[in-house]
Protein backbone atom coordinates (compact mmCIF):
# COMPACT_ATOMS: atom_id res chain seq x y z
CA UNK A 1 0.00 0.00 0.00
CA UNK A 2 1.54 3.33 -1.01
CA UNK A 3 2.10 6.14 2.14
CA UNK A 4 0.59 9.28 1.84
CA UNK A 5 3.93 10.75 1.73
CA UNK A 6 4.35 8.38 -1.39
CA UNK A 7 1.11 9.59 -2.65
CA UNK A 8 2.13 13.26 -2.81
CA UNK A 9 5.49 12.67 -4.07
CA UNK A 10 3.70 10.17 -7.01
CA UNK A 11 1.23 13.61 -7.77
CA UNK A 12 2.92 16.96 -7.63
CA UNK A 13 0.44 19.36 -6.44
CA UNK A 14 0.56 23.41 -6.35
CA UNK A 15 2.73 24.38 -4.34
CA UNK A 16 0.70 25.71 -1.77
CA UNK A 17 -0.69 22.49 -1.28
CA UNK A 18 2.02 20.95 -0.91
CA UNK A 19 3.35 23.00 1.81
CA UNK A 20 -0.08 22.59 3.81
CA UNK A 21 0.62 18.34 2.86
CA UNK A 22 3.98 18.51 4.27
CA UNK A 23 2.58 20.91 7.31
CA UNK A 24 0.73 18.46 7.88
CA UNK A 25 2.76 15.50 7.85
CA UNK A 26 5.30 17.01 10.57
CA UNK A 27 2.62 17.56 12.69
CA UNK A 28 1.82 13.94 12.55
CA UNK A 29 5.83 13.52 13.36
CA UNK A 30 5.85 16.13 16.04
CA UNK A 31 2.65 13.97 17.81
CA UNK A 32 4.38 10.72 17.27
CA UNK A 33 7.83 12.18 18.70
CA UNK A 34 5.72 13.14 21.88
CA UNK A 35 4.36 10.54 22.10
CA UNK A 36 4.47 8.81 25.78
CA UNK A 37 5.58 5.43 24.01
CA UNK A 38 7.03 4.28 21.04
CA UNK A 39 5.13 1.88 18.50
CA UNK A 40 1.55 2.01 16.87
CA UNK A 41 -1.97 1.33 17.61
CA UNK A 42 -3.94 0.14 14.58
CA UNK A 43 -1.00 0.48 12.42
CA UNK A 44 -1.48 -2.41 10.32
CA UNK A 45 -4.25 -4.70 8.98
CA UNK A 46 -5.02 -6.73 12.77
CA UNK A 47 -8.92 -5.27 14.30
CA UNK A 48 -8.96 -3.44 17.55
CA UNK A 49 -9.91 -6.64 20.30
CA UNK A 50 -6.84 -8.71 18.36
CA UNK A 51 -3.49 -8.97 19.50
CA UNK A 52 -1.13 -7.51 16.73
CA UNK A 53 -3.31 -4.82 16.95
CA UNK A 54 -0.48 -2.66 18.70
CA UNK A 55 2.88 -2.85 17.51
CA UNK A 56 6.12 -1.52 19.51
CA UNK A 57 5.95 -1.30 23.34
CA UNK A 58 2.89 -2.67 24.97
CA UNK A 59 3.70 -2.82 28.57
CA UNK A 60 4.78 -6.06 30.86
CA UNK A 61 3.00 -8.23 32.40
CA UNK A 62 4.05 -10.15 35.52
CA UNK A 63 2.34 -13.39 36.98
CA UNK A 64 2.79 -16.24 39.40
CA UNK A 65 1.82 -18.34 36.53
CA UNK A 66 2.36 -18.16 33.07
CA UNK A 67 -0.52 -19.01 31.29
CA UNK A 68 -2.13 -15.90 33.04
CA UNK A 69 0.52 -13.70 32.08
CA UNK A 70 0.56 -14.32 28.81
CA UNK A 71 -3.57 -13.95 28.67
CA UNK A 72 -2.52 -10.50 29.98
CA UNK A 73 0.06 -9.71 27.26
CA UNK A 74 -2.69 -10.71 25.21
CA UNK A 75 -5.40 -7.92 25.81
CA UNK A 76 -2.50 -5.34 25.72
CA UNK A 77 -1.48 -6.51 22.15
CA UNK A 78 -5.28 -6.34 21.27
CA UNK A 79 -5.28 -2.80 22.58
CA UNK A 80 -6.09 -2.71 26.08
CA UNK A 81 -5.51 -0.99 29.18
CA UNK A 82 -3.10 -2.58 31.86
CA UNK A 83 -7.02 -2.56 33.90
CA UNK A 84 -8.23 -4.54 31.10
CA UNK A 85 -5.30 -6.74 30.69
CA UNK A 86 -5.38 -7.46 34.71
CA UNK A 87 -9.12 -8.45 34.75
CA UNK A 88 -8.29 -10.92 32.31
CA UNK A 89 -5.13 -12.21 33.63
CA UNK A 90 -7.11 -12.65 36.94
CA UNK A 91 -9.99 -14.50 35.13
CA UNK A 92 -7.29 -16.89 33.91
CA UNK A 93 -5.68 -16.93 37.51
CA UNK A 94 -9.24 -18.57 38.18
CA UNK A 95 -7.90 -21.31 35.73
CA UNK A 96 -4.59 -21.97 35.75
CA UNK A 97 -3.81 -21.39 39.50
CA UNK A 98 -6.63 -22.45 41.59
CA UNK A 99 -5.35 -23.12 44.50
CA UNK A 100 -4.62 -19.97 44.98
CA UNK A 101 -7.00 -18.06 43.06
CA UNK A 102 -10.44 -18.30 42.03
CA UNK A 103 -14.26 -16.96 41.56
CA UNK A 104 -14.60 -18.68 45.14
CA UNK A 105 -11.92 -16.32 46.38
CA UNK A 106 -11.24 -12.61 46.43
CA UNK A 107 -8.20 -10.03 46.40
CA UNK A 108 -7.07 -6.91 46.38
CA UNK A 109 -5.60 -4.21 43.43
CA UNK A 110 -3.96 -1.32 43.37
CA UNK A 111 -4.46 0.98 40.54
CA UNK A 112 -2.41 4.19 39.16
CA UNK A 113 -4.30 6.50 36.45
CA UNK A 114 -1.84 8.61 34.74
CA UNK A 115 -4.46 11.27 33.58
CA UNK A 116 -5.42 11.69 37.12
CA UNK A 117 -1.81 11.48 38.47
CA UNK A 118 -3.38 9.33 41.31
CA UNK A 119 -3.81 5.40 42.65
CA UNK A 120 -6.52 3.74 43.91
CA UNK A 121 -6.96 0.79 45.75
CA UNK A 122 -9.88 -1.59 44.69
CA UNK A 123 -10.98 -4.05 47.64
CA UNK A 124 -12.29 -7.32 47.57
CA UNK A 125 -10.99 -10.14 49.91
CA UNK A 126 -13.11 -13.15 50.58
CA UNK A 127 -13.81 -12.03 54.12
CA UNK A 128 -17.41 -12.44 54.82
CA UNK A 129 -18.82 -16.31 55.89
CA UNK A 130 -21.71 -16.89 54.07
CA UNK A 131 -23.91 -18.45 56.52
CA UNK A 132 -23.29 -20.46 59.31
CA UNK A 133 -22.97 -24.50 59.49
CA UNK A 134 -21.62 -27.34 57.60
CA UNK A 135 -18.11 -28.99 58.22
CA UNK A 136 -16.52 -26.43 55.60
CA UNK A 137 -17.49 -22.99 56.37
CA UNK A 138 -17.39 -20.79 52.68
CA UNK A 139 -16.62 -17.24 52.70
CA UNK A 140 -18.68 -15.06 50.08
CA UNK A 141 -17.07 -15.11 46.49
CA UNK A 142 -15.65 -11.97 45.75
CA UNK A 143 -13.62 -12.48 42.46
CA UNK A 144 -15.61 -11.52 39.83
CA UNK A 145 -17.11 -8.58 41.38
CA UNK A 146 -13.89 -7.50 42.22
CA UNK A 147 -12.75 -8.17 38.84
CA UNK A 148 -15.84 -6.17 37.96
CA UNK A 149 -15.03 -3.34 39.99
CA UNK A 150 -11.83 -3.26 38.51
CA UNK A 151 -12.95 -3.24 35.20
CA UNK A 152 -14.87 0.17 35.70
CA UNK A 153 -11.71 2.48 36.79
CA UNK A 154 -9.92 2.90 33.15
CA UNK A 155 -11.36 0.36 30.48
CA UNK A 156 -11.39 0.16 26.50
CA UNK A 157 -12.19 -3.18 25.76
CA UNK A 158 -15.26 -4.53 26.66
CA UNK A 159 -15.71 -7.11 30.26
CA UNK A 160 -17.04 -10.00 28.45
CA UNK A 161 -14.08 -9.96 25.75
CA UNK A 162 -11.95 -10.30 29.13
CA UNK A 163 -13.52 -13.16 30.74
CA UNK A 164 -13.09 -15.25 27.88
CA UNK A 165 -9.76 -15.99 27.59
CA UNK A 166 -10.28 -17.65 30.97
CA UNK A 167 -13.36 -19.38 29.67
CA UNK A 168 -11.21 -21.13 26.10
CA UNK A 169 -8.20 -21.88 28.84
CA UNK A 170 -11.23 -23.93 31.00
CA UNK A 171 -13.09 -25.68 28.26
CA UNK A 172 -10.23 -26.42 25.59
CA UNK A 173 -7.74 -26.91 28.40
CA UNK A 174 -4.38 -25.48 29.94
CA UNK A 175 -1.23 -27.40 30.66
CA UNK A 176 -0.52 -27.23 34.27
CA UNK A 177 2.35 -24.86 35.33
CA UNK A 178 4.71 -25.24 38.04
CA UNK A 179 3.12 -23.41 40.10
CA UNK A 180 -0.23 -25.44 40.54
CA UNK A 181 1.73 -28.65 39.94
CA UNK A 182 3.56 -27.73 43.42
CA UNK A 183 0.33 -26.60 45.31
CA UNK A 184 -1.19 -30.47 43.93
CA UNK A 185 1.57 -32.11 45.57
CA UNK A 186 1.22 -30.51 48.50
CA UNK A 187 -1.66 -31.08 49.29
CA UNK A 188 -2.89 -34.05 46.96
CA UNK A 189 -4.42 -36.35 49.92
CA UNK A 190 -7.22 -34.52 51.47
CA UNK A 191 -8.00 -32.52 47.98
CA UNK A 192 -8.25 -35.78 46.40
CA UNK A 193 -10.88 -37.02 48.98
CA UNK A 194 -13.47 -34.75 46.99
CA UNK A 195 -14.97 -36.70 44.00
CA UNK A 196 -14.84 -33.39 41.84
CA UNK A 197 -12.13 -32.27 42.51
CA UNK A 198 -10.51 -35.99 42.17
CA UNK A 199 -12.30 -36.04 38.28
CA UNK A 200 -10.46 -32.68 37.50
CA UNK A 201 -7.04 -32.43 39.09
CA UNK A 202 -5.84 -36.59 38.68
CA UNK A 203 -4.72 -38.22 35.15
CA UNK A 204 -5.65 -41.66 33.46
CA UNK A 205 -3.56 -43.71 36.35
CA UNK A 206 -5.22 -41.17 39.39
CA UNK A 207 -2.14 -39.73 40.15
CA UNK A 208 -2.40 -35.65 40.58
CA UNK A 209 -1.67 -33.39 37.46
CA UNK A 210 2.32 -32.85 37.03
CA UNK A 211 3.44 -30.30 35.34
CA UNK A 212 2.53 -30.36 31.53
CA UNK A 213 -0.33 -32.54 32.20
CA UNK A 214 -3.77 -31.14 30.18
CA UNK A 215 -6.25 -29.37 32.64
CA UNK A 216 -10.03 -29.07 31.55
CA UNK A 217 -12.46 -27.97 33.86
CA UNK A 218 -15.66 -28.15 31.44
CA UNK A 219 -18.07 -27.01 34.36
CA UNK A 220 -15.68 -24.17 34.88
CA UNK A 221 -15.55 -23.12 31.82
CA UNK A 222 -19.97 -23.07 31.92
CA UNK A 223 -20.31 -20.97 34.55
CA UNK A 224 -17.98 -18.34 33.13
CA UNK A 225 -19.56 -18.27 30.29
CA UNK A 226 -22.77 -17.23 32.11
CA UNK A 227 -20.60 -14.34 33.64
CA UNK A 228 -19.93 -13.33 30.13
CA UNK A 229 -22.65 -13.38 28.46
CA UNK A 230 -25.64 -12.55 32.02
CA UNK A 231 -23.04 -10.39 33.44
CA UNK A 232 -21.38 -10.77 37.17
CA UNK A 233 -24.74 -9.87 38.53
CA UNK A 234 -26.24 -13.31 38.06
CA UNK A 235 -23.97 -14.86 40.32
CA UNK A 236 -25.17 -12.64 42.72
CA UNK A 237 -28.46 -12.05 42.74
CA UNK A 238 -29.37 -14.53 39.57
CA UNK A 239 -29.76 -17.56 37.94
CA UNK A 240 -26.12 -18.64 39.16
CA UNK A 241 -26.85 -17.50 42.81
CA UNK A 242 -29.76 -19.18 43.19
CA UNK A 243 -27.41 -22.62 41.73
CA UNK A 244 -24.95 -21.54 44.59
CA UNK A 245 -27.29 -21.41 47.08
CA UNK A 246 -29.21 -24.84 46.13
CA UNK A 247 -25.13 -26.45 45.69
CA UNK A 248 -23.15 -24.82 47.64
CA UNK A 249 -24.81 -26.88 51.21
CA UNK A 250 -23.10 -30.31 49.10
CA UNK A 251 -19.87 -29.33 49.90
CA UNK A 252 -20.71 -27.78 53.41
CA UNK A 253 -20.13 -24.33 52.78
CA UNK A 254 -23.50 -23.36 52.47
CA UNK A 255 -24.54 -19.95 50.64
CA UNK A 256 -27.35 -17.92 50.64
CA UNK A 257 -28.63 -15.08 47.70
CA UNK A 258 -29.29 -13.14 50.80
CA UNK A 259 -25.64 -13.00 51.61
CA UNK A 260 -24.43 -12.89 48.07
CA UNK A 261 -26.26 -10.03 46.72
CA UNK A 262 -25.11 -7.03 49.10
CA UNK A 263 -21.63 -8.25 48.40
CA UNK A 264 -19.63 -5.80 46.87
CA UNK A 265 -15.71 -4.30 46.07
CA UNK A 266 -15.13 -1.33 47.57
CA UNK A 267 -12.53 1.37 45.65
CA UNK A 268 -11.19 3.50 48.66
CA UNK A 269 -7.89 5.68 48.95
CA UNK A 270 -4.48 3.62 49.42
CA UNK A 271 -2.19 4.48 52.25
CA UNK A 272 0.84 6.27 50.88
CA UNK A 273 4.06 7.64 51.98
CA UNK A 274 6.61 9.83 50.27
CA UNK A 275 10.41 7.90 49.33
CA UNK A 276 12.46 10.80 47.53
CA UNK A 277 10.39 12.02 44.64
CA UNK A 278 8.24 9.83 44.38
CA UNK A 279 4.54 8.44 46.49
CA UNK A 280 4.43 5.36 47.24
CA UNK A 281 0.82 3.76 47.30
CA UNK A 282 -0.19 0.43 49.31
CA UNK A 283 -3.45 -1.86 49.75
CA UNK A 284 -5.38 -0.79 52.94
CA UNK A 285 -7.12 -2.51 55.19
CA UNK A 286 -8.95 -4.37 55.21
CA UNK A 287 -5.95 -5.62 52.95
CA UNK A 288 -3.60 -5.39 56.02
CA UNK A 289 -0.46 -6.74 54.43
CA UNK A 290 -0.43 -3.43 52.43
CA UNK A 291 -0.62 -1.43 56.44
CA UNK A 292 2.53 -4.09 56.81
CA UNK A 293 4.68 -3.48 53.71
CA UNK A 294 4.07 0.37 54.16
CA UNK A 295 5.31 0.40 57.48
CA UNK A 296 8.02 -1.62 56.78
CA UNK A 297 9.27 0.11 53.58
CA UNK A 298 9.55 3.26 55.62
CA UNK A 299 11.78 1.68 57.71
CA UNK A 300 13.96 0.20 55.48
CA UNK A 301 14.42 3.42 53.85
CA UNK A 302 14.88 4.97 57.45
CA UNK A 303 18.20 2.51 57.36
CA UNK A 304 15.65 -0.13 59.84
CA UNK A 305 17.62 -3.46 59.24
CA UNK A 306 14.74 -5.46 56.56
CA UNK A 307 14.01 -8.22 60.12
CA UNK A 308 13.43 -4.87 62.15
CA UNK A 309 11.21 -3.59 59.69
CA UNK A 310 9.44 -6.57 58.90
CA UNK A 311 8.70 -6.97 62.50
CA UNK A 312 7.30 -3.36 63.20
CA UNK A 313 5.04 -3.48 60.01
CA UNK A 314 3.66 -7.15 61.45
CA UNK A 315 2.98 -5.35 64.82
CA UNK A 316 1.17 -2.78 62.90
CA UNK A 317 -1.00 -5.13 61.04
CA UNK A 318 -1.54 -7.28 63.89
CA UNK A 319 -2.58 -4.14 65.89
CA UNK A 320 -5.17 -3.44 63.09
CA UNK A 321 -6.61 -6.45 62.93
CA UNK A 322 -7.07 -6.97 66.73
CA UNK A 323 -9.04 -3.84 65.99
CA UNK A 324 -6.68 -1.47 67.91
CA UNK A 325 -6.28 1.77 65.78
CA UNK A 326 -6.52 3.70 62.73
CA UNK A 327 -4.77 2.45 60.00
CA UNK A 328 -2.93 5.81 59.11
CA UNK A 329 -2.28 6.43 62.98
CA UNK A 330 -0.51 2.81 63.19
CA UNK A 331 1.33 4.04 59.71
CA UNK A 332 2.92 6.66 61.50
CA UNK A 333 3.84 5.56 64.65
CA UNK A 334 3.56 1.57 64.71
CA UNK A 335 4.19 -0.42 67.21
CA UNK A 336 7.25 -2.44 67.98
CA UNK A 337 6.92 -5.89 68.25
CA UNK A 338 5.37 -8.57 65.57
CA UNK A 339 5.00 -11.94 66.49
CA UNK A 340 2.05 -14.87 67.23
CA UNK A 341 0.52 -14.67 63.50
CA UNK A 342 0.77 -18.16 63.32
CA UNK A 343 -0.27 -20.03 59.71
CA UNK A 344 -1.67 -17.58 57.07
CA UNK A 345 -3.01 -19.05 53.83
CA UNK A 346 -1.64 -18.59 50.54
CA UNK A 347 -2.04 -15.96 47.58
CA UNK A 348 -0.81 -15.14 44.15
CA UNK A 349 0.08 -11.65 42.56
CA UNK A 350 0.62 -9.95 39.05
CA UNK A 351 1.46 -6.61 38.06
CA UNK A 352 0.51 -5.33 34.90
CA UNK A 353 1.64 -2.06 32.92
CA UNK A 354 0.35 -0.52 29.30
CA UNK A 355 2.25 1.56 26.82
CA UNK A 356 0.40 4.84 28.03
CA UNK A 357 2.13 4.37 31.43
CA UNK A 358 -1.24 3.33 33.33
CA UNK A 359 -0.63 0.23 36.15
CA UNK A 360 -1.83 -2.32 38.43
CA UNK A 361 -0.73 -4.66 40.95
CA UNK A 362 -3.23 -7.34 42.27
CA UNK A 363 -2.99 -9.82 44.64
CA UNK A 364 -5.51 -12.72 45.31
CA UNK A 365 -6.38 -15.40 47.80
CA UNK A 366 -8.79 -18.44 48.55
CA UNK A 367 -8.25 -18.40 52.52
CA UNK A 368 -6.06 -21.44 52.58
CA UNK A 369 -4.74 -24.11 48.93
CA UNK A 370 -7.50 -24.90 47.20
CA UNK A 371 -10.02 -22.73 49.32
CA UNK A 372 -12.40 -25.35 51.31
CA UNK A 373 -11.27 -28.72 48.86
CA UNK A 374 -14.50 -29.16 47.70
CA UNK A 375 -15.45 -28.02 44.03
CA UNK A 376 -19.28 -26.67 44.09
CA UNK A 377 -20.54 -29.39 41.76
CA UNK A 378 -21.78 -28.30 38.47
CA UNK A 379 -20.45 -24.94 38.58
CA UNK A 380 -16.26 -26.07 38.72
CA UNK A 381 -14.80 -24.05 41.39
CA UNK A 382 -13.99 -24.08 45.05
CA UNK A 383 -14.73 -22.04 47.67
CA UNK A 384 -12.97 -19.94 49.56
CA UNK A 385 -12.76 -20.90 53.33
CA UNK A 386 -13.94 -18.35 55.49
CA UNK A 387 -11.59 -16.71 57.86
CA UNK A 388 -11.92 -16.66 61.72
CA UNK A 389 -13.76 -20.09 61.49
CA UNK A 390 -11.35 -22.50 63.60
CA UNK A 391 -7.79 -21.99 62.28
CA UNK A 392 -8.07 -20.08 58.72
CA UNK A 393 -7.03 -16.44 59.10
CA UNK A 394 -7.69 -13.91 56.55
CA UNK A 395 -4.14 -13.33 54.22
CA UNK A 396 -1.90 -10.94 54.09
CA UNK A 397 -3.10 -9.22 51.04
CA UNK A 398 0.25 -6.77 49.73
CA UNK A 399 0.97 -4.56 46.75
CA UNK A 400 2.63 -1.37 46.02
CA UNK A 401 2.45 1.42 43.49
CA UNK A 402 4.81 4.07 42.80
CA UNK A 403 4.75 7.55 40.72
CA UNK A 404 6.28 10.97 40.83
CA UNK A 405 3.16 13.42 41.25
CA UNK A 406 5.01 16.15 39.75
CA UNK A 407 6.02 14.16 36.69
CA UNK A 408 2.63 12.81 36.45
CA UNK A 409 4.53 9.20 35.25
CA UNK A 410 4.70 5.59 36.48
CA UNK A 411 8.07 4.47 38.45
CA UNK A 412 7.23 0.72 40.25
CA UNK A 413 4.60 -1.67 40.34
CA UNK A 414 5.06 -4.48 43.04
CA UNK A 415 2.85 -7.68 44.68
CA UNK A 416 3.88 -10.32 46.32
CA UNK A 417 2.60 -13.63 48.34
CA UNK A 418 4.34 -15.62 50.89
CA UNK A 419 2.21 -15.76 54.08
CA UNK A 420 3.99 -13.69 56.74
CA UNK A 421 6.97 -13.01 54.63
CA UNK A 422 4.34 -11.41 52.09
CA UNK A 423 4.73 -7.34 53.36
CA UNK A 424 8.74 -7.84 53.44
CA UNK A 425 8.42 -9.07 49.68
CA UNK A 426 6.49 -6.55 48.48
CA UNK A 427 8.32 -3.40 50.77
CA UNK A 428 12.30 -4.96 50.97
CA UNK A 429 12.49 -4.65 46.25
CA UNK A 430 10.39 -1.39 46.08
CA UNK A 431 13.00 0.50 48.39
CA UNK A 432 16.29 -1.24 46.88
CA UNK A 433 15.05 -0.43 43.45
CA UNK A 434 13.60 3.00 43.67
CA UNK A 435 16.35 4.12 46.13
CA UNK A 436 19.51 2.11 45.69
CA UNK A 437 18.39 1.52 41.95
CA UNK A 438 19.18 -2.33 42.29
CA UNK A 439 18.09 -4.12 39.35
CA UNK A 440 14.50 -5.47 39.60
CA UNK A 441 14.98 -9.06 39.71
CA UNK A 442 18.07 -9.12 42.19
CA UNK A 443 16.11 -6.71 44.34
CA UNK A 444 13.26 -9.42 44.19
CA UNK A 445 15.70 -12.14 45.31
CA UNK A 446 16.97 -10.24 48.01
CA UNK A 447 13.35 -10.91 49.99
CA UNK A 448 13.73 -13.28 52.69
CA UNK A 449 11.78 -16.81 52.20
CA UNK A 450 8.89 -17.20 52.09
CA UNK A 451 8.18 -14.14 50.13
CA UNK A 452 7.69 -14.29 46.75
CA UNK A 453 7.53 -11.08 44.69
CA UNK A 454 6.59 -9.92 40.90
CA UNK A 455 7.60 -6.13 39.79
CA UNK A 456 7.63 -3.80 36.89
CA UNK A 457 9.81 -0.77 36.85
CA UNK A 458 10.87 2.17 34.44
CA UNK A 459 14.12 3.64 35.94
CA UNK A 460 13.25 7.10 34.64
CA UNK A 461 9.71 6.93 34.43
CA UNK A 462 6.94 6.38 32.05
CA UNK A 463 6.18 8.54 29.99
CA UNK A 464 9.91 7.74 28.94
CA UNK A 465 12.13 5.76 26.80
CA UNK A 466 9.96 2.66 26.98
CA UNK A 467 13.13 0.38 27.00
CA UNK A 468 14.58 1.54 30.43
CA UNK A 469 11.23 -0.73 31.81
CA UNK A 470 11.56 -3.93 32.82
CA UNK A 471 9.38 -6.58 34.14
CA UNK A 472 10.53 -8.80 36.49
CA UNK A 473 9.25 -12.26 38.52
CA UNK A 474 11.14 -13.68 41.74
CA UNK A 475 13.50 -16.14 40.28
CA UNK A 476 12.69 -18.37 42.61
CA UNK A 477 9.26 -19.37 41.82
CA UNK A 478 7.92 -20.28 38.72
CA UNK A 479 5.97 -17.06 37.50
CA UNK A 480 6.29 -15.36 34.08
CA UNK A 481 7.62 -11.92 33.27
CA UNK A 482 6.70 -10.52 29.42
CA UNK A 483 6.36 -7.54 27.68
CA UNK A 484 8.30 -4.71 25.98
CA UNK A 485 8.16 -4.49 22.54
CA UNK A 486 6.47 -6.57 19.36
Amino acid sequence: MTSTRDQALAHPAPRRAQRRALAVLGMAATLAGCSTVSGVVGGGSTPAGQPGYVTGFLGGVVADEPRAALVGRDVLSAGGTAVDAAVAAGFALSVTLPSRAGLGGGGACLVFDRARNATEAVIFPAGNPGTSGGDRPAAVPMMARGLFALHTRKPRRPFEELVAPAEQLARFGALTSRALATDLAAVSGPLLADPAARAVFTGPGGQPLAEGDNLLQPDLSSTLAALRVSGVGDLYQGTQARRLEELSPRVGGPLTVEALRPAVAQVVPPLEITLVSDTLSFLPPPADGGLAAAVAARGIAAGQAPASAEAQGLAAAGTWRRGGGDPATLLANPPAGGGGWGVLPASTSLVVLDREGNAVSCAFSMNNLFGTGRIVPGMGFFLAAAPGVGRVEPPLLSAVMAHNRSLSAFRYAGASSGQTGAPLATALPAVRQLVNRVPAAQALAEAPEPGRGNAIACDRYLPGDPRQCVAATDPRGAGLAIGGLQ
